[in-house]
């Protein structure tokens, strides 16, 4: 496996050395820095009439989306009167978030990037974090410093320290017990790429390859401890043995006895799933209650103050959800309170179209497109904990992964079989 484009030799370079990149504290630049070279080497090939592209609607969607996004800014920042420094460093902002959603679903669509290059970047990264592991798990043994170190870099800008600082561990300060974020500004964000790699893994046609990502990946969502990755694996496990087994009239059977079942048994599931919904709740307290708060004001603050365009900028919140910033843990309250209503539709429109798009094309049992589907549905399943602008930088790899499955002239790849021992 090696690259044999330019766009693949970005990729491979840029994904594979995830650590090195981390090391140097440089990593939060290095995402930016590859959508937009990946966009220029579209515009230069466009401009100089070598190929000509077909851009997917969806595709177009998410272009006009994103470019609404920065509408949104600078609307909103006049109306609140910010100011002209302030704009110019939210425009940045932008150029390295949510501009970055629709450049690399750009490339992945128009661009000469083989899906296996992407994956097998991806479980080198996998392979390189079962090699540092002891090293993480030995820090907290050790009782080393939780942070090695903040490289220097953060003097160019960013939205805080922890994007440019090595992270050995960290202590949960309700229960005290360890958990890891390794490359990723916090640890339920870890969970999140993990989620992504488990979905590479089964892009992967090398078995030992595939054995590696599937084992670093539920270890990096162990380790992680987040409620939301272990929840979202246990629903991207149940869609993959979905898609491969329960087709055609299998599927048929399979809902009709679903249906029986849940007749039958309706009311006890739901009450189980309902105590179950509490446990994980109650697993870590606080961080629900920051969360529940942080909902309430930025609902409240977006329907009273600037229901339209927003408020343009992100705010702290008060102590009660202990100075966090308003709108975050969710993408949807953050974009209804930086952004208004238009930034919401500028999200909900283009994925709700991605999700359709490719939900029709899974009847064709394509490994591209099926995994395209399910990094749409990874990316709808986290708006509800993560804030997708700010961890564009490391999820971009599935974005290139919807590019591809929006690519109507993309060859078909077969399907491997699913085999999930390591």
């Amino acid at each position: 496996m090696a690259p044999e484009t330019p766009e693949e030799r970005i990729v491979w370079c840029g994904l594979g050395w995830t650590y090195g990149f981390y090391a140097l504290g440089a990593l939060y630049l290095t995402g930016p820095i590859i959508g937009w070279l990946l966009f220029f080497l579209v515009v230069g090939r466009l401009l100089n009439a070598n190929e000509a592209f077909r851009l997917p609607g969806p595709v177009i969607l998410w272009l006009l989306g994103m470019l609404l996004m920065l509408v949104c800014i600078v609307v909103g920042h006049l109306q609140q009167g910010l100011g002209t420094g302030q704009l110019i460093k939210s425009s940045v902002g932008w150029a390295k978030g949510w501009a970055l959603m629709a450049l690399f679903i750009l490339a992945g669509s128009t661009l000469r990037i083989r899906p296996e290059v992407v994956a097998r970047a991806a479980m080198r990264v996998c392979l390189h974090t079962l090699v540092l592991l002891p090293v993480f798990v030995g820090a907290w043994l050790l009782r080393l410093p939780e942070t090695a170190y903040v490289s220097p870099l953060k003097a160019i800008g960013g939205p805080g320290p922890e994007f440019f600082a090595v992270s050995l561990y960290e202590l949960d300060p309700q229960s005290g017990l360890p958990r890891w974020r390794l490359f990723t500004p916090w640890a339920p964000a870890l969970g999140f790429v993990a989620n992504l790699f488990f979905l590479l893994a089964f892009v992967e046609q090398d078995q030992r390859w595939r054995r590696i990502g599937i084992c670093a990946s539920v270890l990096m969502i162990l380790m992680s401890q987040s409620r939301l990755a272990i929840l979202v694996l246990l629903v991207v496990i149940g869609l993959l043995f979905t898609l491969k087994y329960l087709r055609g009239p299998v599927l048929a059977f399979s809902a009709m006895a679903a249906s029986l079942v849940f007749a039958f048994a309706g009311g006890w599931l739901l009450e189980s799933a309902e105590t179950a919904y509490e446990s994980i709740k109650s697993a870590r307290a606080d961080s629900t209650r920051v969360r529940e708060a942080l909902a309430r004001i930025a609902l409240h603050r977006w329907q009273t103050e600037a229901p339209v365009w927003g408020h343009g900028v992100v705010e702290r919140g008060p102590h009660l959800v202990e100075y966090m910033p308003i709108g975050s843990h969710h993408s949807w309250y953050g974009l209804l309170f930086v952004k208004g209503i238009v930034g919401f539709a500028a999200l909900a429109i283009p994925l709700g179209a991605s999700l359709v798009f490719l939900g029709f094309k899974l009847h064709r049992g394509l490994i591209v497109e099926r995994a395209g589907f399910l990094f749409a549905l990874l990316l709808l399943l986290y708006t509800f904990g993560e804030n997708l602008e700010i961890l564009a930088y490391l999820i971009w790899p599935g974005l290139i992964f919807i590019g591809l499955a929006h690519r109507s002239n993309a060859a078909p790849v077969p399907v491997p079989p699913l085999e999930t021992s390591a």
